[in-house]
């Protein structure tokens, strides 16, 4: 089995993290700032995948930052799934014990002939329902099928339940773009402080 090694710290005062994660495949380090202005810096040697990645900054407002070193000359998986992984990691460490968030968040996110939709849960209990298909095997370098895998690392390592399903559209890069853009503003809502709560988790068990 391959050595995980994560170092992870977290500000007290604010919802900040960073992981590291080192295999022999790749390291990858990000961080995140869940109340940020979404800023990014993104570089994970896979082109359409940073641009990807920017966009869920931009429009959830989370301050991205991720270099990820892989092994790009085999393939592009291990990069896009740890990605997702270290990724999904820094926003559950960030989250915390997750007092006072919405907790849920859905997006219709429309890009010309495309639409998609994506409803989550800040559950703890992390399930991916992936409903999206595409017109073509490759947007750029990059491979249409490990978009899933991108979503299913995400959401196993930030502890979300994630619905994601593109309704009807044509262009691959329409299509993968919305994905993303759908995660980035259901996720702004559910990460989102409800004064309401006035810290309390949003379960009535007390805990997610």
């Amino acid at each position: 089995m391959l050595a995980d090694m994560q170092k992870r710290s977290k500000d007290s005062e604010t919802r900040r993290a960073s992981v590291t994660r080192r295999t022999k495949e790749t390291a990858i380090t990000a961080s995140v700032d869940l109340d940020g202005t979404g800023d990014f810096k993104v570089a994970t040697g896979v082109g359409f995948l940073d641009h990807m990645i920017e966009q869920l900054a931009r429009h959830s407002l989370i301050d991205i930052t991720l270099k990820a070193e892989g092994d790009l000359h085999i393939d592009q998986h291990h990069t896009t799934e740890d990605s997702g992984i270290v990724l999904g990691q820094a926003v559950a460490r960030a989250l915390g014990d997750k007092k006072g968030i919405a907790r849920y968040g859905s997006a219709y996110l429309p890009m010309d002939e495309t639409l998609t939709r994506v409803a989550l849960d800040v559950s703890g209990r992390p399930y991916l329902v992936w409903k999206v298909a595409f017109t073509r095997s490759k947007i750029g370098e990059m491979d249409t099928e490990l978009f899933r895998e991108w979503f299913q690392a995400f959401a196993q390592h930030a502890d979300l339940t994630l619905h994601v399903e593109t309704l009807y559209g044509e262009n691959s890069h329409h299509i993968a773009e919305t994905c993303y853009k759908a995660l980035a503003r259901a996720l702004r809502q559910a990460i989102a402080i409800d004064e309401r709560q006035s810290g309390r988790v949003p379960s009535t068990k007390g805990q997610l």
